[in-house]
């Protein structure tokens, strides 16, 4: 190995950010979280025409579907983009309340909750909701390294 492959301050050294250090890893799994929103978002985007016709108090599940997308990508942007520890918190938000709302909603019928329509679908064979719910859940589980990882950068900048 050569000295240059060796030297840390050249290869995998943190970006810093912020008066914090965003590391390699950090920066991958933001990126990872990023891909698993937009796939998210493709899914809800491609199902929604399915759902149109299911209408609640204020809007169809369509509608909906189409709200989820729309902020599934703009976070997927945001955290692979910028990440940071707000962006990891809104990441893990959207794809966590996401991820039980898909799970909850296949077991419990709910009914009507103003002013979300009825969402329960007792099955997981629909076209993308297995995909969607998996890209949601992990999603939401490398957004929650990003926080700890974020809180632990801030800690150590301070103490240094």
């Amino acid at each position: 190995m050569s000295d240059h492959a060796a030297d840390s301050s050249v290869v995998g050294s943190p970006v810093r950010t912020h008066g914090y250090s965003i590391t390699a890893v950090h920066r991958v799994a933001a990126v990872v979280t990023g891909l698993l929103l937009l796939v998210d978002g493709y899914v809800h985007l491609n199902d929604a025409s399915q759902y149109t016709q299911f209408t609640g108090p204020t809007f169809s599940e369509g509608t909906l579907f189409r709200i989820q997308a729309i902020i599934a990508i703009i976070v997927a942007i945001l955290v692979a983009v910028w990440p940071r520890l707000w962006t990891a918190i809104v990441a893990l938000v959207i794809a966590g309340s996401a991820a039980i709302a898909a799970t909850v909603y296949t077991y419990v019928n709910l009914g009507s909750i103003w002013p979300l329509p009825n969402l329960y679908e007792n099955t997981w064979h629909e076209p993308g909701k297995i995909l969607a719910t998996i890209c949601e859940g992990v999603a939401a589980l490398i957004a929650i390294y990003l926080i700890v990882a974020s809180v632990q950068a801030r800690r150590r900048a301070r103490q240094a």
